[in-house]
């Protein structure tokens, strides 16, 4: 338990830790205590929702199939931000909302987590000059709507020469100028398992890999679900005076559970990125292309570039989005009608595929639907949230809570997530002023410690600890010199991973920044795990396996003409299965 001085006097607080005593202890309380608010999805909506309720002085529980953030909201394309297209589509409201939403985020709630990241968007002649400025004009202008600074520069123009000098790279009459504008971006997966701790913290009940199988039901309202432990096997119930389904792309499936036709529907939208080595690039800031039907970017990520992304539906797996052959090649293709030098498929180090939920309407283009999120109580007792964009999910989770509120007994406090800080960041500025200091003090690099804030703020000194206590944990990861197994440690102990995936593909992002993908990685995280966790030498081997055959599966779909080829090689790996 963590103690904080509060008016001169101790007080103890929820535990900081997503250990396995701490979701054992979890699971016990959600199988023996009647909630106010169950949320069902551990994507960044439902950890959302769990922070916002019980925030507010609810009791709260929330429940994961699979890993925090797992299923589609660690395969974004990392960025907060507004929205550049949507100003053409003329979704004011939306960019603005999302703006506003992005200078919370960079300073207040996660200063460590989100930072700015510069953007050039290439212009062609004085028109497009005119008719693109005008919108960053628009763009600035609705981030200092939300009555605090935006947390970035305005936009600024550029000439030629300038947009030559800055993105070497660039073909030299591709473009004649460009304008310079900044958004943030913002590491999805951690965001979602730091949201997911903090919620926990503040007193939630959380567990992930617990799968919802079914609705408890009083004559038509909803009072729990029916829970399965994929981990230990038990079957138990959960109840809940409300229960908020927050499951994104799954949203219809969970839906069906209850019995009833759906007000709205959801449709999955796949988006494929590439990963590139920094240095195949030469540029200085990122790059915002148009294509046929929406817009490509080039993300600085670290010591590499994220390149993405496609647009299409998707009505296969959804728990395993599968990358093709088709979906490279065209970002390839995109990205080099502008390069002077062009990047080939033995340029690519990662490839990773997500899903967006747009909500369904007349369009047949998931690239023309909407972004927008709505609320439903479709039955009494159940709320729905779905749609959105990753961006607004706090608003989003604000108003699935609001209804779930609203159909409680008694008088529930507003929202305040707009003041409550994700863990590690409170204090992250003096830490990062400090950054020379405690790398001398503790005889690393300092790019090493600035590492670390950017990925847990203040609570590096938790990592740190772990060195302290057994040096040895400060040596880099085979294969991937940017992580410590000092973090693959901490990811068992304190942030709720439990497979070898989970760490490899979301607490650290090793399975598309390595070259061999994680291969040579694996084993030595997965006897790091085992301290935590207890595995034997058969746990040990089958982690490594399994997650050696996902290896595998991925790059087998990455070579298939299209989405069915895919989604069947990509299949073939085996799964984490239930007990």
């Amino acid at each position: 338990m963590a103690e904080q001085l509060k008016g001169g006097r101790k007080t103890v607080t929820h535990s900081s830790t997503l250990g396995p005593d701490d979701r054992a202890a979890a699971i016990e309380s959600l199988k023996t205590r009647e909630l106010d608010i169950l949320v069902i999805g551990g994507g960044i909506v439902g950890t959302g929702c769990a922070l916002d309720a019980v925030t507010r002085g609810l009791s709260v529980g929330m429940v994961e199939a699979r890993d925090w953030g797992s299923g589609t909201s660690s395969r974004s394309s990392k960025l907060v931000h507004g929205g550049i297209r949507y100003l053409e589509q003329l979704d004011f409201r939306l960019v603005r909302e999302a703006l506003i939403e992005r200078g919370l985020l960079l300073q207040r709630i996660a200063p460590h987590l989100v930072k700015p990241v510069r953007f050039l968007y290439p212009v062609r002649n004085i028109v497009e000059r005119c008719y693109v400025g005008a919108g960053m004009i628009l763009y600035d202008i609705f981030a200092r709507t939300g009555g605090r600074p935006p947390g970035v520069p305005r936009h600024r123009h550029y000439t030629k020469r300038q947009v030559q000098r800055g993105i070497p790279s660039l073909k030299k009459d591709a473009f004649a100028g460009g304008i310079a504008y900044y958004d943030a971006q913002v590491d999805d997966a951690r965001y979602v398992s730091s949201l997911a701790r903090t919620a926990s913290f503040y007193g939630a009940k959380v567990a992930s890999r617990v799968r919802v199988e079914g609705f408890v039901k009083v004559g038509q309202r909803v009072v729990g679900v029916t829970a399965h432990d994929l981990e230990s096997g038990e079957r138990f119930e959960i109840r809940a005076r409300q229960v908020i389904n927050a499951t994104g792309v799954w949203t219809d499936d969970t839906q069906r559970m209850v019995g009833e036709r759906g007000t709205f529907k959801v449709r999955a939208s796949k988006g494929v990125h590439l990963v590139v080595p920094r240095d195949r690039f030469q540029s200085k800031v990122g790059l915002l292309l148009r294509t046929e039907k929406s817009v490509l970017f080039v993300i600085p990520w670290g010591r590499h570039w994220l390149i993405g992304t496609t647009d299409t539906k998707w009505d296969l797996d959804k728990a395993h989005p599968a990358a093709t052959a088709a979906d490279i090649d065209y970002l390839l293709d995109h990205v080099n009608s502008v390069l002077a030098v062009p990047l080939t498929r033995d340029d690519v180090e990662g490839v990773f595929a997500g899903l967006r939920p747009l909500l369904a309407g007349e369009s047949d283009e998931t690239s023309k639907l909407s972004r927008e999120h709505t609320v439903a109580h479709t039955v009494p007792g159940l709320v729905v949230v779905a749609g959105g964009k990753w961006t607004t999910y706090r608003v989003m989770a604000k108003d699935a809570v609001d209804a779930a509120s609203a159909a409680l007994d008694g008088r529930v406090p507003r929202s305040t997530t707009e003041e409550i800080a994700l863990l590690g960041a409170e204090g992250y500025q003096a830490a990062w002023n400090k950054r020379a200091k405690i790398a001398r003090a503790f005889g690393v690099h300092k790019v090493r410690i600035e590492h670390l804030l950017n990925r847990y703020g203040t609570l590096t000194d938790e990592l740190l600890d772990l060195i302290r206590d057994d040096p040895s944990l400060n040596t880099p990861l085979p294969g991937a010199d940017d992580y410590l197994e000092a973090e693959v440690v901490y990811a068992a102990s304190h942030e709720g991973a439990l497979h070898l995936d989970d760490v490899l593909a979301r607490r650290m992002r090793v399975s598309i920044e390595a070259w061999d993908r994680g291969v040579s990685a694996a084993p030595v995280a997965a006897r790091l795990m085992a301290r935590v966790h207890g595995w034997d030498e058969e746990r040990i081997d089958r982690e490594v396996s399994l997650y050696v055959a996902r290896v595998a599966a991925e790059r087998a779909s990455q070579e298939q003409p299209d989405d069915a080829s895919a989604d069947r090689v990509r299949l073939e790996a085996p799964d984490y299965t239930a007990r």
